[in-house]
Formats: C-alpha cells, structure tokens, sequence
C-alpha cells in the first residue's frame, strides 16, 4: 500500500460549499503542511438555489455543475483527496427541513444510517485519520442533511473503532458567540458601504455557541491559508457571493468571512492542561506513519 503523510484529516460535510465556509482555512493549512486532508461531500447539493442570474440549473444538472464548482474549490485549498458519499450521485440533497423533498426515497434524510456510515467507515479504515470535523447534532443549522451528516460521521467513526481503526479525536465544527456578536458589529458598521443590502443575525451562523465551548481555534488572519478559503468560497459561485471581508448565500443577508476557525473536541483528549485552547487539531497526539 501507499505510505500516508504522517498527520492524516478526514472531513465530512453535506453539500459541496460547506466545506469551504466551515474549514477552508484550516484545509488549506494542513494541505500546505503535508497533511493528508480527506474530504467527504456526502451530497451533491442538486435542490440548492442558484444565485447567478441566467444560470438554469437543476437537479442532476446542477449537482453536475455544483460538483465541478466542488473540484475548483479544492485546487485552491491544495487538496487532492475529496470524495463523494458512496460515489456521484449515491445519496441525493435532501431540500429544508419540512418540505416534500424530505420524503424523497432517495435522499441522504431518508439513507439508512448504518449503510451509509458503513460507506463512510470504508474511507475512514483506508486512510486512518487521527482527527475528523463535523457538525453538531443539530447539524449547525437544522438542514437534514446536515444533520444527517452528523449522525453518519458518529456512527462511522463507532463502526470504525469495532474493526480495530479508531479515530483519537472528533470535533464538531464551532463559532464563538463573542467573536460572532463582533464580527456581526463590524458588519453593521460597513453595511451602508457594501454592495449587500441587509445582514445576517448571529444566530444565523451555523454552530455558534458560548465562548467556554469552543476548545480549538485555528488562525489564519493575514495568511495565505485566508487567501485560499476566500477563492475556495467564491468557487462556489452557484452558492456564495463574495466580498471580502463579508458573503453572502442566496438570501441575500451578509455575513462575516471568520478566517480564525473554531472547534469544539468531542472525542479524544485535550491537550495541555484544558485551560487554553488548542492551536492544532492533532495536538496532544502521538502521531505514526500509515502505509
């Protein structure tokens, strides 16, 4: 078998752009340090809006589209491995929460999670991550397949340690709330000068939570790791409208770019004596070559 970088990072999101505006910085930072970053999209996002003016896309059609903006995004971030849950097309986007597409039997809402975990597990048995990130159980936000995607990484990373490949530590992805309320205060100030109308709300951020949560917090002010989650953002150009230091999704409403990237640990052990934050998701690690 291939040897593997020693330090190896497994992610799994719902729909190509999330990873972008939850961990760009951050994969952008351990590609560029020789970590081996894994990305899992567990749909193709086919039932999102489509923000460009003039772009008819749909369904299979835009999941298409949306896969290639996907591959556009992680040449920016410099990450070779991302795959698809199960392969293109195996588990379908599941549209918000309570609308008809939920009942879609081929949705990832309606997967059978110790299938599709087990689909999961293969990946994560192959490349041994030390570390995986994924959504709370809300999924952040309340999306299904956000929260799909939680339960699937859980259950996965459960399968995995039964068959003798445990992942040490699992974070959830995390937005301080005073770092939020700041960033949000900032947005209000500039908004008269922006091309954006109208702001988000706080708590419109997926995963924000009080301060004492947050266990890991990744800088990127003033890198080129920042550089990388900005392009990799506006790749997703079906999705996301960028204008540095704010975006917008196809709500219209802006929000802040947090080029620092929070975590919260779930599993595993904290390095250092709890009192501080981690600096490096594999802190506290021993970390081994795999082949």
């Amino acid at each position: 078998m291939t040897e593997l970088p020693a330090r190896r990072l497994l992610l799994v999101h719902a729909h190509p752009d999330d990873e972008s505006i939850n961990n760009g910085a951050t994969m952008a930072r351990y590609a560029a340090e020789g970590a081996h970053v894994t990305l899992v999209t567990c749909t193709l996002g086919e039932r999102g809006e489509v923000i460009p003016p003039g772009l008819d896309l749909t369904g299979a059609a835009l999941g298409g589209h949306r896969r290639g903006e996907l591959s556009e995004a992680m040449r920016a971030l410099g990450v070779d491995d991302f795959r698809l849950l199960g392969g293109p097309g195996r588990y379908a986007d599941s549209g918000m929460m309570g609308l008809p597409d939920n009942d879609d039997p081929g949705c990832l809402w309606q997967a059978d999670l110790d299938e599709a975990a087990a689909l999961l597990a293969e990946v994560i048995r192959e490349v041994r991550p030390q570390v995986l990130v994924t959504y709370d159980p809300d999924g952040g936000y309340g999306h299904p397949d956000h929260i799909q995607a939680h339960r699937i990484a859980m259950r996965a990373v459960e399968l995995a340690a039964e068959a003798g490949c445990p992942v040490a530590k699992v974070y959830w992805n995390r937005v301080p709330r005073s770092v939020a309320e700041d960033a949000f205060a900032r947005l209000r100030d500039d908004l008269p000068g922006l091309a954006f109308e109208k702001a988000a709300a706080v708590d419109d951020v997926p995963g924000v939570v009080d301060d004492e949560r947050i266990t890991t917090e990744i800088r990127a002010e003033g890198t080129p790791y920042a550089a990388a989650k900005a392009a990799a953002m506006r790749a997703h150009a079906t999705q996301i409208t960028v204008a540095e230091p704010y975006f917008v999704l196809s709500n219209e409403l802006a929000q802040p770019i947090f080029t620092t990237e929070y975590y919260e640990l779930v599993r595993g052990e904290r390095a250092g004596d709890g009192g501080g934050r981690e600096s490096d998701l594999f802190a506290g690690l021993r970390i081994e070559e795999a082949s």
